[in-house]
């Protein structure tokens, strides 16, 4: 029989796409996360979702309103995973840390707390930033450039991994008639000096359930993919098609095997954003919704600090590389797309138009369809670019069942629209065909073991870490 594939859940309170937010019903206050993580937690639990992942972001500014509305205010990734570990009991749990700022051995105790008290479910997600404020939110004038960073990020790895292996296995004794509560050879140091790091160890905290904790990471440059493929357990890929997919995946199995790992050891997973529905032309009609609900350039728009410059006519002519004349500057963004229109938006603009057929059911005036597609769904569309799969149950299981079988990835981080709605109409609608045909894996499956064997990786020492002992 195969294997299920790796299923997860990417948690934005505030929904994953921009306007999200603004859907009747949405979650959209921060200050009540602590209630819709519950939910969240729960449902992915009783879906038999293998984790839930938490990303970060270590800065704010009002652009990220119009961007990314999630990033504005978000719990901490470990202060969230520490408070839905104690109302889960099978789910995992991964935390992003940024290794460019983090404290290794402040870092690896409170995952290995976090593993400990869960009964092996943590994961932590190594990231080394992107954000340029973040700097100075951290006390320095610049962000490190990449090649610092990722120096930096090895020795992080290094760190953990000597870190959670302070202990051996058996050196908790705890015989209380002979008075030995531990083997004192069985307790190292870390004993890391390296270029960034110094870290001495050992840690305070029992030896994690996990022995090594899962580690995934996520980058495109050729040091991130060096860095996930011969350290992560989890890569997280972002391809925009199935053939880009499939060729990351090889790539990524590719530096393993050079560098002596074997392939099969790494798992690809893939972001998706599935908007579930009980039928294909209603899952359609809520993509429309959240296309004519980003809010473009008209108004009092542009007078808004840090408003995007890319969310007008004029500036998706331009992006298209098609003149601004006289016809396009006239148009209204609720103004129907014409065929003439569409022809002289060229070969880009035709896979634009396409691509709005597929997921939103919007076509072109004239073409016979009661949707039809205006400006405001081709600038929204372009402006603010998702990993849409849009349809009901089958649909979305026939997107992940194309992409395990062709090799694209062994498995998929997904990410709602919007909360709490859509979350629940993945598990509640596709997450039944997932399991149906294999994919997905029974709530009650594997209920006693760790994230490692949810995710298949195996136990894992620090002494099988390439870095660990530079």
């Amino acid at each position: 029989m195969t294997e299920p594939l790796i299923i997860g859940a990417m948690v934005r309170t505030l929904g994953a796409y921009p306007s999200g937010w603004r859907q009747p019903g949405a979650h959209r206050d921060p200050s009540s996360d602590a209630d819709i993580l519950r939910h969240i937690a729960r449902e992915g639990e009783d879906a038999g979702l293998d984790y839930l992942f938490f990303g970060d972001w270590l800065a704010t500014g009002p652009d990220l309103e119009f961007r990314d509305p999630y990033l504005l205010a978000r719990i901490d990734p470990v202060s969230a995973v520490l408070f839905l570990a104690g109302v889960t009991s099978r789910i995992g749990l991964i935390a992003t840390v940024n290794t460019t700022y983090a404290d290794p051995y402040a870092t690896a105790r409170s995952l290995a707390s976090l593993d400990v008290l869960t009964r092996g479910r943590a994961g932590i997600n190594l990231v080394t930033g992107a954000e340029p404020r973040a700097a100075g939110n951290h006390g320095r004038d610049a962000h490190a450039d990449n090649e610092t960073r990722y120096d930096r990020a090895e020795e992080f790895v290094a760190a953990l991994r000597r870190l959670w292996d302070s202990w051996s296995d058996d050196a908790w004794i705890a015989d209380a008639e002979r008075g030995v509560l531990i083997d004192p050879d069985g307790l190292r140091g870390a004993d890391l000096d390296g270029e960034h790091l110094r870290v001495s160890g050992p840690l305070n905290v029992a030896r994690p359930p996990q022995g090594q904790i899962p580690i995934v990471h996520a980058g495109t440059s050729a040091r991130s993919r060096v860095l996930a493929a011969t350290e992560a357990d989890l890569a997280l890929i972002a391809a925009p098609n199935l053939a880009d997919a499939i060729a990351t995946r090889r790539d990524l199995r590719d530096i393993a095997a050079a560098a002596g790992r074997s392939p099969e050891a790494l798992a690809v997973i893939a972001p998706v954003l599935p908007v579930v529905a009980d039928s294909d032309a209603e899952a359609h009609r809520i993509v429309e919704r959240l296309l004519a609900l980003v809010p473009l350039a008209e108004g009092h728009q542009p007078s808004r600090t840090a408003f995007p410059t890319n969310r007008s006519v004029a500036a998706l002519a331009d992006a298209l590389g098609v003149a601004p004349d006289d016809r396009l500057r006239a148009a209204g963004f609720d103004d129907e797309v014409t065929a003439d229109d569409a022809r002289r938006l060229g070969d880009a603009g035709a896979a634009l138009i396409d691509r709005l057929a597929r997921i939103a059911g919007l076509h072109v005036e004239g073409q016979g369809s009661s949707h039809a597609l205006t400006w405001r769904h081709l600038v929204a569309a372009h402006a603010v670019p998702a990993a849409f799969v849009v349809g009901d149950a089958s649909t979305i299981a026939d997107h992940f069942e194309t992409w395990r079988d062709e090799g694209a990835a062994d498995g998929f981080n997904v990410l709602s629209a919007f909360q709490p709605a859509q979350f629940e109409a993945f598990t509640r609608l596709a997450g039944p065909e997932l399991r149906r045909r294999g994919l997905l894996r029974r709530a009650d499956e594997g209920s006693t073991g760790t994230l490692r064997d949810r995710l298949g990786v195996g136990r894992r020492d620090a002494a099988s870490s390439a870095l660990a002992t530079r």
